[in-house]
């Protein structure tokens, strides 16, 4: 059995990171890094943190609106709110190169598919 890995410390400053387990907060996994202190969970510096809904659902709509080019499609096919749909993708946008990795990586998209979801992103940042 191989335990799951656990995150790097969030802090940039962290000289000598030392991550432990500390528990949970809310159902969620805390962690603790020894090297500088700091408690954080395992979405912290990802665009999933503070948010309460599940990943598969965020990345549902992301996906809805990447094939659609519409937020109002994704708010009818979800149930999530246009704004809230919105501020996804604001914050995908804030992540991106990380996020373009999951989406060749996790969710085998192809290379046209990820740009045009980054174009419409970079259209409704200048139109907000």
């Amino acid at each position: 059995m191989t335990l799951p890995s656990l995150p790097g410390c969030p802090n940039p400053a962290c000289e000598q990171p030392h991550v432990i387990r500390n528990g949970s907060s809310g159902g969620r996994r805390r962690y603790h890094c020894r090297g500088c202190g700091r408690f954080f969970g395992a979405t912290a510096g990802t665009p999933m943190y503070h948010l309460h809904t599940p990943a598969a659902e965020v990345a549902q709509a992301l996906l809805i609106v990447m094939r659609r080019g519409s937020l109002r499609a994704a708010e009818e096919i979800t149930g999530h709110k246009y704004e809230t749909i919105g501020e996804w993708l604001r914050r995908a946008s804030e992540h991106a190169e990380a996020l373009t990795s999951v989406f060749t990586q996790d969710l085998h998209l192809s290379t046209v598919e990820i740009d045009e979801f980054w174009s419409f992103v970079r259209k409704k940042k200048q139109n907000p």
